[in-house]
């Protein structure tokens, strides 16, 4: 059993191109996701009685796969995390961001079989655009957007930060300059706080809008400091595609040049790394993992795959 349950777990994660069962797994999860939110849209238009059988019928089925797929990654979860017992690692993935993201795509189908009246359900349907993650997952180019953001978080939070305390202080003054003036726009603190987010933001939506000329003078100095806030964590996230990217180009260039050595590592049970994913990992700055050799057969790494014991790693080094 625990074998069988081992080989549905490499079907059903990140197949590699030799594993082909595993590789139409990714296909038909990736063409489900489309499909489900084609019919989303769809839903949206009105058809006849015969072509919305078939919508729905279609829309079933692709439910069906991802309850399957969900049931199976619960039931596969201690391979996913080795280091966890077989209880705590299926209560783990359920409250992981992959397995929420599971279920909140699922939670719609369920919660809308309430009566139709009940129209605050209707809105669960947009849950079902969190499927969309699942696409991510196929594909490592999209982990280096994930990688880049975990790299820079604390700088990205510092920024935000800065942003919400300046749309604080911009909508208690704005309040204050023009609540004489016109009472009904600016009637309390969060109406400012309404037009902050529209002039820092540079959205100018134009439904409030200062008419003293105080309020005025303000919002043009408001206007620039939100230019230049919201260029902050653009800046600090370009930096850092810039050297995530320089520092692959550079790692490329040396292994070409023949200034790598290359290290194999066979990880015990115990190792640090072992139930970690590859992006998790301590690499040193002049290193690259290149191949990680499972049960005899060699995988390709890519960011969200996961470290088992008994692997065997290669890494080229810079000498």
């Amino acid at each position: 059993m625990k074998q069988f349950r081992r080989r549905v777990f490499e079907i059903i994660q990140l197949g590699n191109k030799e594993d082909k069962p595993s590789c139409a797994c990714d296909y038909i999860i990736v063409i489900t996701i489309l499909l489900n939110l084609a019919i989303l849209i769809i839903n949206t238009f009105e058809f006849s009685n015969s072509i919305q059988v078939y919508l729905n019928i279609t829309e079933a089925v692709t439910v069906v796969i991802f309850i399957v797929e969900y049931i199976l990654r619960i039931f596969t979860a201690d391979f996913l995390f080795p280091n966890r017992g077989p209880i705590e690692s299926r209560i783990y993935f359920i409250f992981s961001l992959e397995g929420l993201i599971d279920l909140l795509a699922l939670l719609p189908y369920f919660l809308l079989m309430l009566p139709s009246g009940i129209v605050a359900f209707r809105i669960l349907r947009v849950f079902r655009v969190f499927h969309l993650f699942r696409i991510n997952t196929q594909y490592d180019a999209f982990n280096v957007v994930i990688d880049v953001l975990r790299d820079k978080k604390e700088q990205i939070f510092s920024s935000v930060l800065l942003i919400f305390i300046l749309m604080l202080a911009s909508s208690v003054a704005i309040y204050s300059l023009e609540h004489e003036a016109q009472p009904e726009a600016f009637s309390n603190a969060f109406s400012g706080m309404w037009w902050s987010v529209s002039t820092l933001l540079t959205v100018g939506y134009g439904d409030i809008y200062p008419i003293t000329i105080a309020g005025r003078v303000f919002t043009i100095i408001t206007a620039f400091l939100g230019v230049g806030m919201v260029a902050i964590p653009t800046g600090i996230i370009s930096a850092g595609f810039v050297e995530r990217y320089t520092r692959l180009k550079s790692l490329t260039g040396d292994i070409a040049g023949e200034n790598m050595r290359l290290s194999v590592i066979n990880l015990e049970s115990d190792h640090p790394w072992v139930g970690r994913r590859v992006r998790d990992l301590d690499l040193k700055t002049d290193s690259i993992l290149v191949c990680i050799v499972r049960d005899g057969k060699p995988i390709v790494p890519k960011g969200n795959t996961m470290i088992h014991a008994d692997d065997m790693i290669t890494l080229f080094e810079k000498q």
